[in-house]
């Protein structure tokens, strides 16, 4: 019988309880945290207080205000959340081993024995000491289970400030209650492909075979969601990173065609500091642009090509091709724009005649070193003394705020990945119109 080797821990509506840690005026009251400084944006997180009252995550704030009209939004501060993050992981890990980070307000731990016997107790001893580090308002959900994927199940069963046990004996009728859709792995098309297969509850899903959960996926990852699911670990291999990006949706006064060409060079530059971090260099860039939602869609993409680099005078070169292009062939005003850079390789995987020589516009080996070189004062100027120290071209002011690195599930940026100053993490930023006097 497998036993309980496995604790999922999971914050309580993070970014929004985050900000209720900073300002103690802000608990207890429904709150909403918007990526962007416009009165059009949609709340990426809401407090607890918010959902009780019929908020949810994704609602516009013209949305929330209607069924809330006292509901208070703040800006959210990605940087401030990070180093929040690293601080949970220093208190967690004086009391249990962090074994795996998935998430900004996610993280795995493995048992010993003597750990799982514990239960309900080593849950609670986490809990107190994250409330002595910080305060009543940054609270989790803590699930304890044989595998992960059935411990991330518990944590999230009984939100906020829940706890629950997953024996593998209680299985499958410990999870009765819940729907298909409430398991991590059941996307949208997978639940789609469980009800063709006649599939439509727990008890269905619990009966199925391992090959045919494997047909059914149309891949390995099948088999690897069966194993968790009955209580047997499953193995997965490392994956490897195949880009850098960052998209943002554009407020309704940053949609003009010289404002949306602004909001990507800004994206590709702060992808392509973080590409050079990690020593790395791109071959391939990729502009996107969207309009509109379901049937209404619109998107269009264009690739562009180019030798192995890692400097922003190639892609800023690269990048003026695909704009030239989208004033060409782009159909549709956007409301969305994301930039990739991708093909990625290090240097140890390039042989040297992919450098020499074989540049845009016969540029030779001492240029491109001369590019990489400036690319790189660049970012060290840009880490010491801040985002707008200089930059390569005119320096473009972005509407609705900050464009720099936001947080993703599964990728949680590092701090230098951020284009702005650091921010004291008790500056809690208001939505325009509405001051921290209006509370």
């Amino acid at each position: 019988m497998p036993k309980i080797e496995r604790l999922y821990l999971d914050f309580d509506s993070f970014f929004a309880s985050a900000e209720q840690h900073f300002n103690a005026e802000l608990r207890g009251r429904p709150l909403g945290v918007v990526p962007l400084d416009s009165p059009h944006s949609s709340c990426i997180a809401v407090s607890r207080e918010a959902k009780a009252r019929g908020v949810k995550t994704g609602a516009s704030i013209q949305a929330a205000r209607r069924i809330l009209p006292d509901m208070i939004f703040v800006i959210a501060r990605h940087d401030a959340y990070v180093r929040l993050h690293k601080r949970i992981l220093d208190v967690v890990g004086s009391i249990l081993p962090v074994a795996n980070v998935r998430s900004i307000d996610e993280v795995a731990c493995h048992l010993s024995p003597s750990e799982a016997r514990e239960g309900k107790a080593l849950s609670d001893r986490i809990k107190a000491a994250l409330a002595q580090a910080f305060s009543p308002a940054l609270t989790c959900s803590i699930g304890m289970a044989p595998t992960e994927l059935l411990a991330k199940v518990g944590a999230e069963m009984n939100k906020p400030d829940g706890f629950a046990l997953i024996a593998a004996q209680d299985l499958p009728a410990a999870l009765s209650k819940l729907e298909l859709r409430d398991l991590p792995g059941i996307s949208k098309g997978i639940g789609a492909r469980l009800a063709a297969a006649g599939v439509h509850d727990i008890e269905g899903l619990w009966r199925l075979a391992p090959k045919q959960a494997r047909r059914i996926w149309g891949n390995v990852e099948g088999e690897r969601f069966w194993s968790e699911f009955h209580g047997v670990h499953a193995e997965r291999p490392d994956t490897k990173k195949s880009m850098y990006g960052h998209g943002r949706v554009l407020p309704r006064d940053g949609r003009a065609p010289q404002q949306v060409e602004a909001c990507a060079r800004q994206l590709l530059l702060s992808a392509a500091r973080r590409l050079r971090r990690d020593g790395l260099r791109a071959t391939e860039l990729s502009l996107g642009f969207r309009s509109g939602r379901g049937s209404d869609e619109a998107q269009w993409t264009w690739r562009e090509s180019f030798a192995a680099a890692r400097d922003d005078r190639t892609f800023t070169r690269a990048l003026s091709k695909a704009l030239a292009e989208a004033r060409r062939g782009l159909k549709f005003s956007p409301h969305a724009v994301s930039v990739t850079l991708q093909g990625l390789a290090s240097d140890s995987e390039l042989t040297g005649d992919l450098f020499a020589g074989s540049l845009d516009d016969g540029a030779d080996e001492a240029t491109r070193k001369t590019w990489e070189k400036v690319s790189d004062v660049m970012d060290s100027l840009r880490r010491l003394h801040g985002a707008k120290a200089l930059s390569l071209g005119v320096q473009d002011e972005i509407p609705g705020g900050y464009v720099g690195a936001k947080i993703a599930f599964g990728r949680i940026p590092d701090e230098a990945d951020f284009s702005e100053a650091p921010t004291r993490d008790e500056d809690t930023r208001f939505l325009s119109g509405q001051p921290p006097g209006a509370l």
